[in-house]
C-alpha cells in the first residue's frame, strides 16, 4: 500500500490538480487518493499552503505607467543595454502575470470546490426531504384506503366542547394518524397540543393548528396499547402534558 502511495506522490498529479489542469479521470483519481490516504491528504494540504504563500507573495499589481517608464529609459541606452533591459522587463512582467494568474486560478478552484460542496449538500437535503414526504403520502394513502384501518372519533370535554377529530389506526401496517376536523375557541396564549404515551414514554407530537379536509393528517407513533392525549397548553416550553387540561384521549 505504501509503495502505491509513493508512486502516486512521485507523479505531478497533485500539482496539476491544484492548478486545475487535470483531466476528469485524473481529477477523480486525485480526489479518491486525498479522501482515502492521510499521507496524500497531508501532502495536498502542504502544496495548497505553499501555492497560496507563493501567489500572495508575488501577486502585486504593477503601478500604472510603470511599463511606459521602463521602456522610455530602455530606449535611451545603447543597443546592447537596451536588449538586456528589454529581456529583464519582459521576464519581470511574465513573472508577475504568472503569479497573479496562479493566485487567481487557485482562488477560483477553491470557490468552485466550495460551491460544488454546497450544491451537493443541498441536493442531498432535498432528496431526503422529498423521500420523507413521499413516504408520508404513501402511508396516508394506506391508512385512508386500507380495509384494516380502524377509525376512532374524538370529541372534546367541556373545556373544549367544539373539538372534533378522527384517529385512523391500522394495526396491520402499524400506522396511525389523526385528522382534526374542528378546533375549539381558546383564550389568547393557549393552544391544543397532541401527545402519545408509547412504551411508558410521553412523546410530544406537536401543536394542533389547522382543521381541514380528510387529507390533512398528523402522524402518530404506532404502538400496541398506546394512548393519545390532547391537552390545552399555555405558550412556553412544555415537556410533559398538563394532566388537568386533558380535553380528549384515545387508546389504540
Amino acid at each position: 500500500m505504501k509503495e502505491k502511495i509513493k508512486l502516486f506522490l512521485d507523479t505531478d498529479l497533485l500539482e496539476k490538480y491544484l492548478l486545475g489542469a487535470t483531466t476528469d479521470l485524473e481529477t477523480l483519481q486525485v480526489e479518491r487518493y486525498i479522501a482515502m490516504y492521510p499521507e496524500v491528504r497531508k501532502t495536498y494540504n502542504e502544496l495548497q499552503e505553499n501555492l497560496e504563500e507563493f501567489a500572495k507573495s508575488y501577486a502585486v499589481k504593477a503601478p500604472e505607467g510603470l511599463k511606459e517608464q521602463i521602456l522610455s529609459r530602455v530606449k535611451a541606452q545603447n543597443s546592447t543595454r537596451r536588449k538586456f533591459m528589454s529581456y529583464a522587463v519582459a521576464a519581470s512582467v511574465v513573472a508577475l502575470l504568472f503569479a497573479s494568474a496562479s493566485y487567481f486560478f487557485y482562488n477560483q478552484n477553491l470557490n468552485l470546490q466550495e460551491e460544488n460542496s454546497m450544491v451537493t449538500n443541498q441536493i442531498k437535503l432535498l432528496e431526503a426531504d422529498m423521500k420523507e414526504r413521499l413516504e408520508d403520502v404513501r402511508n396516508q394513502f394506506i391508512v385512508l384506503n386500507n380495509p384494516d384501518t380502524k377509525q376512532y372519533k374524538l370529541k372534546g370535554n367541556k373545556k373544549a366542547k367544539d373539538l372534533k377529530a378522527v384517529a385512523y389506526v391500522n394495526p396491520v401496517k402499524k400506522l396511525s394518524y389523526i385528522n382534526v376536523q374542528n378546533l375549539p375557541h381558546l383564550e389568547e396564549g393557549q393552544y391544543l397540543q397532541m401527545w402519545a404515551e408509547v412504551n411508558g414514554k410521553m412523546l410530544n407530537l406537536g401543536i394542533l393548528k389547522d382543521a381541514g379536509s380528510k387529507d390533512n393528517l398528523l402522524a402518530i407513533p404506532y404502538s400496541e396499547d398506546a394512548v393519545g392525549y390532547i391537552t390545552i397548553e399555555n405558550e412556553g416550553s412544555n415537556e410533559t402534558p398538563t394532566v388537568e387540561n386533558i380535553v380528549a384521549n384515545i387508546t389504540f
